[in-house]
């Protein structure tokens, strides 16, 4: 079999391409490869930002493999390390992912896109969570979507399945960047190397930093960066990186990142 997941390194940069024709529809082996590579990605110290997208021009990701369901493919199956897509349930990954959503992007490739930390989008790109037709809830579309964008907009889309143009996720927020289809991998990749020149442990205390403070109140979430209790903080703070950013501040150059 094809492998459905091809991925290009370039420096501290990984992109994963999603390539399962004709709609690089998600299965469950097509799911477990996924958590495999970002696992891989997740514990490789070289490698700092990694860029998801689908390959072709049509479609992004249309979510959960219906045909292979319909083969035997179980919905309560096992979706691997990450859960669906490999992203979406895995732990301890500080690093940045940048979605490229390069068409069609619906259900669980809507998800999958919501798991990752920064979403660029061709312009002819679409967005929808059509589960509701099918009898079917969009289960972590309906946990991280209200957080996201306003409430009521991430409602009409789980009752009604209702499409957006790239523009209108713009307008609401769960996009970042519009770009022409032609210009978007380059988008992706320049603001990916761009990432890739910063500061990886202060990225690590950041995401884990947001994922702590997500359904904290707010002084016990501060309470626990001050306090060093959260691993990244206690590392990024004892750490050769965080002397060298004052280092280089006093000295008016560019900071020389180790992430260590």
């Amino acid at each position: 079999m094809t492998n459905p997941i091809k991925t290009r390194r370039d420096g501290g940069v990984l992109e994963v391409t999603l390539d399962r024709p004709k709609a690089n529809a998600i299965d469950l082996a097509t799911s477990r490869i996924m958590g495999d590579v970002f696992v891989d990605f997740r514990d490789d110290p070289e490698l700092r930002v990694a860029i998801v997208t689908g390959a072709g021009e049509k479609f992004f990701c249309p979510g959960w493999d219906l045909k292979a369901a319909a083969d035997g493919d179980a919905v309560d199956g096992d979706y691997g390390v990450g859960g669906f897509g490999g992203l979406q349930e895995l732990r301890d990954l500080n690093k940045p992912v940048i979605a490229a959503v390069n068409g069609i992007c619906c259900g669980g490739g809507l998800e999958l896109a919501l798991s990752t930390d920064i979403i660029l989008a061709a312009d002819h790109a679409t967005f929808a969570l059509p589960e509701i037709r099918s009898g079917t809830v969009a289960d972590a579309a309906s946990i991280k979507l209200p957080k996201r964008i306003p409430y009521h907009i991430a409602m009409e889309m789980l009752l009604t399945g209702r499409w957006l143009d790239a523009k209108e996720a713009h307008r609401w927020g769960f996009v970042n960047q519009i770009h022409a289809a032609d210009a978007l991998m380059d988008q992706a990749w320049e603001m990916a190397r761009m990432l890739a020149s910063g500061p990886p442990l202060v990225y690590a205390a950041i995401k884990e930093v947001v994922r702590d403070a997500e359904d904290s109140k707010f002084q016990d979430a501060l309470n626990r960066i001050t306090g060093r209790q959260l691993r990244t903080v206690d590392v990024l703070y004892g750490s050769e990186d965080n002397l060298e950013g004052a280092r280089a501040f006093a000295e008016k150059r560019d900071p020389v990142w180790r992430g260590k």
